[in-house]
């Protein structure tokens, strides 16, 4: 498994390599724009250029994934809400792609009340628009949904509700899945145990499957068991706990899978001793299983 953790990107996108290495991370995850605000950031095309080269050429951060806005919410039954999330996913994925990254990951938002079923055909076109609008080579960066804590109209917000997803979106392969521990914990799904974590990937497999599942998302909760609220905690602190992490970190079919940190460390985002934290809890699962 590779550790990786969310950074800031920088001038020119380059830094967040150097970041992630100052912390001792193996993989980054960036924003491509500000996360809450819709104009997106223009990179010319020798700023893309150069981040694929430096990520091709970096001797310790192995793979980059962007974090789409979060303003984005791709089942609003607001039409002109709908029209500015398909233009930001657009622009989003466009600079993952430029940048080489091995993924995008997105919220897919709320359907306000209108109901999942409702909002389910405009997700699937405006995740098939973004897609194919996009100029990609031979190896295309994927979209990936991620699951969601289950607050509120959240579309995602189980691995049944993903598949529905991809199912309804004919199944393209350009579209894989982020898997959030903090948000699945606090959905109300356990897997702080071996019996727990092996019930949890058989979910996987059995729904979006185990070849769709890209990256993890690796948080620790600030708030209990079922809540039903996104709120993360650095690795060991919250309500999840370090051993509970470690029972889903060791699972054989997890294994090498970039999980990227989303912690508050101290304010800032994740730290060092954060990285640390997250590979002393995968080493202790694995010699759970061993």
């Amino acid at each position: 498994m590779r550790i990786g953790a969310h950074v800031r990107a920088g001038k020119g996108l380059v830094p967040a390599l150097q970041h992630g290495a100052d912390i001792g991370a193996e993989v980054v995850q960036i924003f491509t724009q500000s996360p809450r605000m819709w104009k997106p950031s223009q990179y010319g095309a020798e700023v893309l250029d150069a981040y694929r080269a430096a990520q091709a050429e970096h001797p310790s951060v192995t793979s980059t994934f962007c974090h789409a806005t979060y303003l984005i919410n791709l089942a609003s039954p607001d039409p002109e809400l709908a029209a500015k999330s398909r233009a930001c996913l657009s622009a989003n994925l466009s600079t993952a792609e430029g940048m080489g990254a091995d993924g995008l990951v997105l919220h897919i938002g709320s359907h306000r009340g209108s109901g999942f079923d409702t909002a389910l055909p405009n997700v699937a076109d405006a995740l098939m628009e973004a897609l194919d609008g996009v100029d990609a080579g031979d190896d295309p960066c994927p979209i990936l949904l991620e699951n969601a804590a289950g607050a509120g109209d959240t579309v995602g917000r189980s691995f049944e509700e993903l598949a529905q997803v991809i199912a309804a979106a004919d199944g393209d392969e350009r579209l894989g899945v982020c898997l959030d521990t903090q948000h699945l914990w606090a959905s109300g799904v356990p897997f702080a145990s071996i019996e727990e974590a092996d019930e949890l990937v058989e979910l996987v497999a059995d729904t979006v499957g185990l070849e769709r599942l890209r990256c993890l998302h690796l948080n620790d909760s600030k708030v209990a068991f079922g809540a039903n609220k996104d709120r993360h905690e650095n690795i060991g602190v919250g309500s999840i706990g370090a051993e509970g992490l470690s029972a889903l970190l060791g699972h054989p079919e997890l294994q090498g899978l970039p999980a990227v940190l989303e912690v508050p460390g101290d304010g800032d985002g994740p730290r060092a001793e954060d990285v640390v934290a997250a590979r002393k809890a995968w080493t202790a699962g694995l010699a759970l299983r061993s």
